[in-house]
């Protein structure tokens, strides 16, 4: 690749990233709304055969082969401590990309991409106790007269998380 591509490349890469900002794919889970920022969605698929892998949390539900690449699943509904639903014709999993690591999340439907000017955007509230399920959250999303809860997907999953299931995947193969 001559330098001039390199350059036209990068341009195309920074003007997508710009693109990008402040854009979340709007999901449900259970009765809410969230918003993953759209710059670490890779791919939407429909759900399919999620082969199960032993000694994993009880929200990690397994992993998939995407295109020649295996990916860990985890059900959102689980991470946040709701009860499991019966998957549909409308779950999908949302593949994201955090650090190198392609991690797969069944929500309950992906419905639109929707802008939400950072502007638009308050800090997580600070309740007492729920700091659990709060750590996942990254700020407030006014969309109208919606309130959009802004996932931190980096928070979803800790690195020693992405480790241990990585290590048990190379264990069980």
């Amino acid at each position: 690749m001559s330098d001039k591509e390199e350059q036209v490349d990068m341009l195309f890469n920074e003007a997508d990233e710009e693109a990008q900002e402040n854009k979340y794919l709007m999901c449900k889970i259970g009765g809410e709304v969230y918003g993953i920022d759209i710059q670490h969605v890779t791919d939407i698929i429909e759900l399919q055969k999620i082969t199960e892998v032993p000694d994993m949390p009880k929200y990690v539900k397994g992993v998939i082969n995407l295109r020649g690449q295996v990916i860990p699943v985890i059900d959102l509904r689980l991470r946040f401590g709701m009860d499991q639903r019966e998957y549909d014709d409308r779950t999908v999993i949302t593949v994201v990309k955090i650090k190198d690591n392609s991690i797969g999340f069944i929500i309950d439907t992906a419905t639109e991409v929707q802008d939400i000017p950072e502007k638009n955007v308050d800090p997580p509230p600070k309740f007492q106790g729920d700091a659990a399920k709060r750590k996942y959250v990254s700020g407030l999303g006014k969309v109208e007269k919606e309130v959009i809860i802004l996932l931190d997907i980096e928070k979803l999953v800790v690195q020693e998380e992405i480790e241990s299931i990585q290590a048990e995947l190379e264990h069980t193969s």
